[in-house]
C-alpha cells in the first residue's frame, strides 16, 4: 500500500468500498467456476482444527472469548443465510485494492481465492483490514462507499471463518 494512501485513509477506504462493490456487481456469479462458500470454508476450518493448526491463543482478542476450537467451530456450524451471492475477491484487504492518483479504485490484485460466496465474506475482511491498515473508525465509511448498512452478525461470523479457515 502506498504511504500516500495511508496518510489519506478516507480516500483510500472509499476506494476500497467502491472498488469492492464494482467487483461484486460486474462479475457474473453463474459463470464463476470457483467456490468460496461458507460451507466449504467451514469444512476447511474443521480440517485445520483436526490437524492441530488452529490455536486459540493465536486468535485476535475479539475471538478469545470462545476459549476452545470446538466452541468456535460450533459457531461456524450455524451459517447465516446468504444476503447476496457474488463473486468474492477472497482476500479483500485494503492493500489488494489499487487506487489511482485521483483517489479512485482502479483494480484489484491477489485474486487467488476468488470464488462465489455471500458478499459479507468479503465485506467482513475488507472492513477488518481498515483497522489493520488505517486504525479504528474506518469500517462504516467503507460500508457507506460500498452502499450497505453494517450487519454485525455476518461481519463477526465471516471474520471468525476467515481466522479459522484461511
Amino acid at each position: 500500500m502506498d504511504d500516500h494512501w495511508k496518510r489519506d485513509a478516507g480516500t483510500a477506504v472509499r476506494a476500497v468500498g467502491s472498488g469492492l462493490r464494482a467487483l461484486h456487481d460486474a462479475l457474473p456469479v453463474a459463470d464463476c467456476p470457483f467456490d468460496w462458500s461458507a460451507e466449504n470454508r467451514v469444512d476447511r476450518a474443521r480440517s485445520r482444527a483436526a490437524a492441530g493448526r488452529t490455536v486459540p491463543a493465536d486468535w485476535p482478542q475479539e475471538f478469545q472469548h470462545f476459549g476452545t476450537v470446538q466452541r468456535a467451530l460450533g459457531v461456524l456450524a450455524d451459517i447465516p443465510p446468504v444476503d447476496r451471492f457474488v463473486v468474492c475477491h477472497g482476500d479483500a484487504c485494503a492493500p489488494n485494492t489499487l487506487v489511482g492518483d485521483d483517489g479512485m479504485w482502479t483494480g484489484h490484485v491477489d485474486l487467488g481465492t476468488l470464488g462465489v460466496a455471500d458478499r459479507w465474506a468479503d465485506l467482513a475482511v475488507a472492513t477488518w483490514s481498515t483497522q489493520w491498515n488505517y486504525g479504528p473508525g474506518w469500517e462504516e465509511p467503507l460500508l457507506d462507499a460500498y452502499g450497505v448498512e453494517p450487519d454485525r452478525e455476518r461481519i463477526m461470523y465471516y471474520r471468525l471463518l476467515w481466522e479459522l479457515s484461511d
